[in-house]
C-alpha cells in the first residue's frame, strides 16, 4: 500500500470511529469517488475495519449508485444476512451493475447503472 493510500485509509478509519462513537453499531463508507485502480469501501464497526475492494470501472453511467447499494445491502438484511454477508453480496452486485450499464443507452448525460444486468 503507498504511504497516500495508507494515510488516505486512517483518514477514513478515523471517520468511521467518529460515526460510531455517536451511536452507530456500524458504519460503511464508500469507495467509489476516490482515485486508484480499485474502488474500496471500508465498513467500520467496532470489531475493526473491513476494506472491500473492487476494481474501478471506466463509465459515466453511475446514476443510483449509493440508493441502489442501500436497497441491496437492506435486501440482504431481509433475507437474514449478518451485516458483513449483506455488504458484501451488495458490493459484488453494485459492481457487476456498474459493469454492465454502457450496454444501456438510456437519456443523456450521467445514466444510470443497469440494474437488471444478472437477467441479460
Amino acid at each position: 500500500m503507498s504511504p497516500a493510500a495508507s494515510e488516505s485509509r486512517a483518514a477514513i478509519e478515523s471517520q468511521g470511529q467518529r460515526l460510531l462513537a455517536m451511536g452507530c453499531r456500524m458504519v460503511l463508507i464508500k469507495g467509489g469517488h476516490g482515485q486508484g485502480a480499485e474502488s474500496i469501501d471500508y465498513l467500520v464497526g467496532g470489531e475493526g475495519v473491513t476494506a472491500l475492494a473492487a476494481p474501478r470501472i471506466a463509465t459515466r453511467n453511475t446514476h443510483g449508485t449509493g440508493c441502489s447499494l442501500s436497497s441491496a445491502i437492506a435486501a440482504g438484511l431481509a433475507r437474514g444476512e449478518d451485516l458483513e454477508t449483506a455488504v458484501r453480496r451488495a458490493k459484488t452486485w453494485i459492481s457487476a451493475a456498474i459493469a454492465a450499464a454502457d450496454r444501456l443507452d438510456v437519456g443523456h448525460g450521467h445514466g444510470p447503472i443497469h440494474h437488471f444486468h444478472e437477467r441479460d
